[in-house]
C-alpha cells in the first residue's frame, strides 16, 4: 500500500521526468519548480490539520494518480448532449484536463472579452495567465494547490474589460474519461473588471477512477457581478478536489452555487477575501450522497472592510454509509464594521449509517456587526410524512416528496437563471430518481 511519503516522492519524480520536455516561459517554469518544492516540503495533509480532521486521507493517498501524457491515442469523442446547458452559451470543453477545440464552441465574443484555454492564454495573454498563479502556491498551506501549480496543463481563462456585460453564460464542461487512475490538474482564472457582468457554469462529469485537482482564481472588480455555478457529477470511483480563490473589490457582487452528487471523495473549498467596502458574497449549494461517498464543502470568507455582506446556505442529504462535511468559517477583521454574515448548514439523514460532521465558525474582531451561524442534523419529519400518507399518498412517494422539497429549497433560494437552474436541477432529479428506485 502506498504511504503518504511514497506518494509525495512519486509526484516529485514524475515532475522531474516531465519538466525537461516542457516548452514554456521562464516565469512559469520557475513557479512550477517552486510549487513542487513547497509540495515536497509540506507533504500531504494529515489529521493534525483541523481543516482535514474529518477527511478519509487514505482515499486521497490511494487515489493520487500521476498526470496523463500530453497526447492520447485517437479515439471516439464522448457524447456530451446530456450534460450541456440548454440554449446558447460560450462553451469550452476540457477533455481529461486539456482543451478540446473539436468539442468546444466559444462563438462570437463581444469586444472587451477574452475567453480561451489556459494553454493558449500562456502564449497569447501571459499577463492574464500569470494571474492564475498565486504566491500561496509556494508559501501557503494548500498542498494540493502547490501540486496543481507544478503540474497544471490546462484550464480556462476569462477576462472582462471594465463595463462589459456578457449576455450569454460561459459554459465549461470538464470530461474525465481516461482509462485507469490518473490526475487532471486544472488551473483557471476569471478576471471581471470594474462594472462587468458575467455568468460561468462549470460541470464535471466522467467515468472511471480519475483524480481531479482544480484551482480557480477569481477577481471581481469594483461594482462588477459574477455568478459562478458548479455541478460536480463525476463517477462514483473518482476523487475530486477543488479550490476557489476569490478577491472582491468594493461594491462587487459574487454569487456562487455548488451541487455535489458525484465522486467517491470530493472537497470543494472557497477562500474569499472581501477587500473592498460594501461587497456582497452569496454561496448556496448542496451535497447529495449515497453509498460510501464522502464530500466536504469548506468556505472561508474574510471580511476586511466595512459593509460586507455574506450569505451561505449549504444543505446535505445523506444516505447509506455516506459522509458529509461542512466546514464554514467567517472572519470579520477589525474595522470591518457593518458586516452582515450568515451561514446555515441543514442536513437530512436518510439511513442509520449516514454521517455528518458540521462546523460553522465565526471569528469577529469588530463591534458593529450582524453575524449568525447554525447547523441542523435530523431525519425525515415523521409528522409531515404521516400527513401525506393520511391524504392517500403512498409512503415511498411521500418520502420522495419530502426529500425533494428539502433539497430543492436551496435552488429556490439561489434563484439561478432559468436555463442554468434547469441544468443543475436535472442532476438533482436524477439523484432523487435513483433514490426512489432503491426505496
Amino acid at each position: 500500500m502506498m504511504t503518504s511519503q511514497s506518494a509525495v516522492l512519486a509526484q516529485r519524480d514524475a515532475f522531474a521526468a516531465t519538466t525537461p520536455r516542457l516548452r514554456e516561459p521562464d516565469w512559469l517554469a520557475s513557479r512550477r519548480a517552486g510549487a513542487m518544492q513547497h509540495f515536497v516540503e509540506r507533504g500531504l495533509p494529515t489529521h493534525r490539520l483541523e481543516a482535514w480532521r474529518f477527511c478519509d486521507l487514505r482515499l486521497l493517498v490511494a487515489g493520487l494518480g500521476l498526470p496523463l501524457p500530453a497526447r492520447e491515442e485517437a479515439r471516439p469523442l464522448p457524447a456530451l448532449a446530456a450534460h450541456r446547458l440548454p440554449g446558447t452559451a460560450h462553451r469550452i470543453v476540457l477533455l481529461n484536463g486539456r482543451f478540446a477545440p473539436e468539442l468546444s464552441q466559444i462563438g462570437a465574443l463581444p469586444r472587451g472579452v477574452w475567453l480561451g484555454s489556459l494553454a493558449d492564454c500562456i502564449d497569447l495573454r501571459p499577463d492574464l495567465a500569470a494571474a492564475a498563479f498565486d504566491v500561496s502556491d509556494t508559501q501557503g498551506e494548500q498542498s494540493f494547490a502547490s501540486l496543481n501549480a507544478a503540474f497544471c496543463a490546462d484550464g480556462f481563462a476569462l477576462l472582462l474589460d471594465p463595463g462589459v456585460v456578457l449576455e450569454q453564460p460561459v459554459e465549461v464542461l470538464h470530461v474525465n474519461d481516461a482509462a485507469g487512475p490518473h490526475a487532471c490538474h486544472l488551473r483557471s482564472v476569471i478576471l471581471a473588471e470594474a462594472g462587468s457582468v458575467a455568468s460561468v457554469v462549470e460541470t464535471y462529469v466522467g467515468s472511471g477512477a480519475g483524480w481531479t485537482n482544480a484551482v480557480t482564481t477569481i477577481h471581481v472588480g469594483v461594482g462588477a457581478t459574477l455568478r459562478h455555478v458548479k455541478v460536480q457529477a463525476e463517477s462514483a470511483e473518482a476523487v475530486h478536489l477543488a479550490l476557489v480563490r476569490a478577491d472582491l473589490a468594493a461594491t462587487a457582487h459574487y454569487e456562487g452555487f455548488v451541487l455535489v452528487v458525484g465522486a467517491r471523495q470530493s472537497r470543494h473549498e472557497v477562500q474569499a477575501q472581501l477587500t473592498g467596502a460594501d461587497t456582497t458574497m452569496v454561496l448556496n449549494g448542496a451535497y447529495l450522497l449515497r453509498g460510501e461517498q464522502e464530500a466536504t464543502i469548506a468556505p472561508v470568507v474574510d471580511h476586511c472592510c466595512k459593509g460586507g455582506q455574506t450569505s451561505e446556505l449549504i444543505k446535505g442529504v445523506i444516505t447509506d454509509r455516506a459522509h458529509g462535511v461542512f466546514l464554514g468559517t467567517m472572519v470579520v477583521r477589525e474595522g470591518a464594521d457593518g458586516t452582515d454574515a450568515r451561514q446555515l448548514n441543514p442536513n437530512l439523514m436518510l439511513s442509520p449509517g449516514a454521517r455528518v460532521d458540521t462546523r460553522p465558525e465565526l471569528t469577529i474582531h469588530a463591534d458593529e456587526v450582524k453575524c449568525s451561524h447554525g447547523a441542523t442534523v435530523g431525519d425525515l419529519d415523521e409528522a409531515a410524512l404521516f400527513y401525506l400518507v393520511s391524504r392517500g399518498i403512498d409512503p415511498l412517494t411521500a418520502r420522495h416528496m419530502l426529500v425533494e422539497a428539502f433539497a430543492a429549497d436551496v435552488f429556490d433560494v439561489a434563484a439561478l437563471a432559468p436555463g442554468i437552474d434547469a441544468h443543475a436541477r436535472r442532476y438533482l432529479l436524477a439523484w432523487l430518481a435513483r433514490e426512489g428506485e432503491r426505496s
